[in-house]
């Protein structure tokens, strides 16, 4: 069972031919080493052709990985990399515009494409008959896309870029820290010196020749590795990539770039002031080697000793003393330099300089204490678990060897990576420490808050020098675009091979000792995934004490009667293990993951964990005040507010209309009394379930957790919802809710209602979900076409049903461009009312039908989803053939089904809540004259106008 990772490579290297690709080099099975068997080819164009065959699951994942990323880019033209990938799904010369999503989708697959610094890579998983269409749509856009590229399309990505930007950097706390850390870690004109998302200013310089040109300099197939795996044939896949990509011209030679490492000779402070962040923080980066090297590696272990967990040194000196709201190192590895990064969040009362000097006294420390075997082993452990963790999914095999392949030249170069960290001694810690960290320069960032602007670490008044920069021939310079010349017409789109025939995982269930037992077997890896729901969560805190059932699950995670939360992380890492703890809404939910060598360890302690908890008041204390300050911090956060609020509109003071970690108030009033009360009353084995995946028998489950039973037995009680009854309109205007963030460069819409509609599997609700697909379930839904690849005005919009067994809502969501807020309002508005009248197209509906039968196959592919499949089944009671009635569903539902539903089940705009959270100044006077506006603050409440 375990034979395809526990493997040591044999290696063989031959010149044999598949007619254009020649094989390089196979990776085979053997003996008990981590490994990924591939076959290495080399078409004459110079693309190279990875190949892992995985029969265990129907599907096939691609990915194609170009050697250029943000680091490849020109001063004054950031970002084109990632525009580039934007514009990668925009069609070529035989895929019209929006049909890459649409066809990948409509076959059952899902997609992305993503940017670093180094590389850009583009990867799509579908059912493995899909596999030459995924191929073909690949080699169409690497071979022909330039003419299809127009000024039109170019303007929409942009400014979808932009407001990608918008989102994620310019609209968000701490958003902008790390292109002010670059910036000043680096010289001016390194290419690590600016983030891969790019300036604004540089976004708008750019034009369609520059994208032009960037395509034509970097997206040869000499400098991409194309990666397929799964079940697939090696052979078959050869002849396919001959066929397609055999004939697209190599672009000119791309070099590596060698390591660029900075070095600073003493410390610069620099500051910045966030206008979102609602506490200030300290960010501290120190240069260090790049990436796949044994320093690399002697640096995640140094950056765990001093920052990772709870015993780390800056958690134990800082957090646990209540110095430090949160504190974390770690390294980040890149192609030409990496980023060893310490970043410290303060307590109240608390400024930035003792931050920094209590950093520098933690090093110190450190310095005492030195490195131990311990330490050592610890790290060692949770990288091999992680590693294996890692190759799971078809998609991580894949991403692995691509990868390794893209930097080092050697797919196989796991065994090398692995012996990185295999070789790490407490010796080669210290020295990594003393040559990259030690009395070494670092950029200390002080991010201070607008209400507190003089809240610094210090001030070296460090400027960046511009002379002295001399730019790079990039290689742009005449420049042609030749096509491929084919002896077949490429325009048709092959067919999808032969109908899967998909089935669930075989699952056995059992109640024994009031404990519902659901479990599936998984052979592919040698680990154990195990989920407790233990009945309880928030449906049974009191409204008053909102967060109980949060903070109780967190000091669940932290000490037992017999060890402290210290040393029973230290056990677990030994192990390569996690127990996690967490609050949900009728039960506090155990997530276990286990090497299955180490199962029995890892049970005992989760017997510990489960039985022997100790709420000391210390723990408390720390746990209680980070929540409130995060309650805080997320006040800042439009898109936090829009979720928080928007709930509170639909639900009210329920559970489910309650912020889940609580708020500062309710907070303050819980006290350790109410999380042991919490303990002894809302944590049975009363209907508890355990959910199983893993190479384990009924009756070995059974006996290895059968200490569950030693819980109380009394369930606890469950608050129920009231039923649903709609809001009416006021005066016949819908009510439009407005929480104002002036100046926001972004407006978070939530538009929705409460459905009354529980989840079921066969029911409305399911069918609801099918309904809505072609509305806004999907990218090329109505909803995210218009506002994203037609207008430009968002990163992303969809809407969704959700249900429990308690109630259920309608809801759509999306980050919109400011400017755009009030014409959006009635777009989305208009859209939804145009869907629930008319109905979905008899294409949308075949379109539906085919994404959502083809998706099966990737369905049951890794030990959580397997996890999830069956925890539906136990939760809602589901039928044991709960797969195959739903696909008969979706076989023979019709577009008069579909075109119900959507009357009955999307709501007149008149009973919608709709809530904006942006700058209300950006409404026109007509829109307030359609709609009764109130204005609301950032928790919900009614604000006097």
């Amino acid at each position: 069972m375990k034979q395809l990772f526990l493997l040591l490579a044999t290696i063989c290297c031959t010149h044999l031919s598949y007619s254009q690709a020649r094989l390089m080099e196979k990776v085979t099975a053997k003996d008990n080493d981590v490994v990924i068997p591939f076959s290495r080819y080399q078409l004459p164009n110079g693309l190279t052709l990875i190949v892992h065959e995985d029969h265990s699951d129907p599907l096939v994942h691609v990915d194609v990985t170009y050697h250029v990323g943000s680091a490849r880019e020109e001063i004054g033209k950031s970002g084109f990399a990632h525009f580039f990938e934007h514009m990668m799904f925009q069609g070529s010369d035989n895929v019209a515009d929006e049909q890459h999503f649409k066809i990948i989708t409509e076959a059952g697959g899902t997609l992305n494409g993503t940017t670093n610094r180094d590389r850009t890579n583009y990867f799509e998983t579908v059912p493995k008959n899909q596999l030459e269409k995924m191929l073909w749509l690949e080699a169409d856009r690497m071979g022909f896309l330039l003419d299809a590229v127009t000024q039109q399309k170019f303007e929409v990505q942009r400014a979808t870029v932009k407001n990608e930007r918008g989102q994620n950097y310019d609209n968000q706390p701490y958003g902008l820290v790390f292109e002010n850390s670059s910036k000043n870690l680096y010289p001016y004109g390194h290419p690590y010196s600016w983030l891969t998302i790019g300036y604004i200013e540089d976004l708008n310089r750019g034009n369609v020749n520059d994208l032009k040109n960037f395509f034509l300099r970097w997206y040869g197939p000499n400098n991409a590795v194309l990666t397929v795996g799964g079940d697939v044939a090696a052979a078959d896949v050869v002849k396919m990539v001959e066929k397609y990509f055999g004939s697209i011209p190599a672009g000119p030679a791309v070099k590596n770039m060698g390591p660029m490492v900075p070095a600073l000779d003493k410390d610069r402070y620099v500051t910045m002031v966030d206008q979102y962040a609602k506490l200030p923080r300290l960010q501290i980066v120190y240069p260090a080697p790049e990436m796949y090297t044994k320093e690399e590696a002697a640096l995640d272990c140094l950056a765990e000793i001093i920052g990772q967990g709870n015993n780390s040194l800056l958690y134990q000196k800082l957090v646990k003393t209540q110095q430090a709201l949160g504190a974390g190192a770690y390294n980040m590895g890149s192609e030409l330099s990496s980023e060893f990064t310490i970043s410290l969040t303060p307590a109240k009362g608390k400024s930035l300089k003792e931050m920094d000097a209590a950093v520098k006294q933690v090093f110190a420390d450190f310095e005492q204490r030195g490195v131990t075997q311990a330490d050592v082993d610890k790290f060692k452990s949770g990288i091999e678990s992680q590693t294996i963790y890692g190759l799971e999914s078809v998609s991580g095999k894949v991403s692995r060897l691509a990868a390794f392949y893209t930097f080092t030249g050697n797919a196989n170069f796991i065994t090398r990576y692995l012996e990185n960290y295999r070789s790490i001694t407490p010796q080669a810690v210290m020295d990594a420490y003393n040559k990259y960290i030690k009395g070494k320069g670092s950029v200390r960032l002080s991010v201070a808050t607008k209400d507190d602007p003089d809240n610094i670490a210090g001030n070296s008044k460090y400027e960046i020098d511009k002379s002295g920069y001399s730019a790079p021939d990039y290689g742009y310079a005449g420049l042609t675009y030749t096509k491929a010349k084919d002896n077949f017409d490429r325009s048709k789109m092959p067919p999808a091979g032969n109908d899967l025939a998909v089935a669930a995982p075989a699952f056995w269930k059992e109640k024994k000792n009031g404990i519902h037992y659901i479990g599936s077997p998984l052979k592919e890896i040698p680990v154990v995934n195990i989920m407790i729901g233990i009945k309880g969560g928030r449906l049974a805190e009191p409204a008053e004490k909102s967060g109980l059932a949060a903070l109780f699950a967190a000091l669940m995670n932290e000490d037992t009667k017999t060890r402290s939360a210290e040393d029973f992380s230290k056990e677990l890492d030994l192990l390569g293990s996690s127990i996690s703890v967490s609050a949900a809404t009728d039960a506090t939910n155990i997530v276990v993951r286990s090497l299955e060598k180490n199962l029995d360890q890892t049970l005992a302690l989760l017997e510990e964990r489960i039985l022997q908890p100790k709420f000391t008041e210390a723990a408390f204390n720390r746990i209680r005040n980070q929540y409130m300050e995060g309650y805080k911090n997320n006040l800042t956060r439009p898109a936090s507010v829009a979720t928080s609020v928007y709930n509170k509109l639909l639900f009210g003071n329920s559970a489910f209309g309650r912020n889940t970690s609580g708020t500062d108030q309710t907070l303050a009033g819980i006290t350790l009394a109410d999380v042991e009360n919490f303990y002894a009353h809302c944590f049975s084995a009363a209907d508890a379930e355990v959910i199983v995946i893993g190479d384990l028998s009924k009756q070995e489950i059974e006996n290895k957790t059968a200490f569950l039973a030693k819980l109380p037995k009394t369930a606890p009680a469950i608050k129920q919802l009231p039923d649903f009854k709609p809001g009416p309109a006021v005066n016949g205007k819908p009510i439009l809710y407005i929480v104002d963030f002036p100046k926001s460069a972004q407006t978070e819409f939530r538009i929705g209602n409460r459905t009354g509609m529980r989840f079921d599997g066969t029911g409305d609700y399911y069918k609801s979900g099918i309904m809505n697909y072609p509305l806004g379930g999907v990218f090329n839904s109505r909803l995210n076409l218009y506002l994203r690849e037609d207008k430009g005005w968002t990163y992303g919009a969809g809407a969704y049903f959700s249900g429990s067994k308690y109630t259920g809502s309608y809801t759509f969501y999306s980050g919109i461009k400011a400017a755009a807020t009030d014409s959006a309002l009635h777009d989305v508005l208009r859209i939804i009312t145009e869907y629930r009248d008319k109905g979905a197209t008899q294409e949308e509906l075949d379109f539906t039908k085919s994404a959502k039968l083809q998706s099966e196959a990737r369905k049951y592919e890794t030990g959580y989803q397997k996890a999830y499949y069956l925890s539906d089944i136990l939760e809602y009671n589901l039928p044991d053939d709960i797969a195959v009635k739903q696909t008969g569903i979706l076989k023979n539902f019709k577009r008069e089904e579909l075109n119900r539903l959507a009357k009955t089940k999307l709501s007149d705009p008149r009973n919608l809540v709709i809530l904006l959270v942006g700058d209300q100044t950006l409404l026109s006077a007509k829109t307030r004259e359609q709609f009764q506006v109130v204005l609301l603050d950032k928790e919900g409440n009614p604000v006097q106008q």
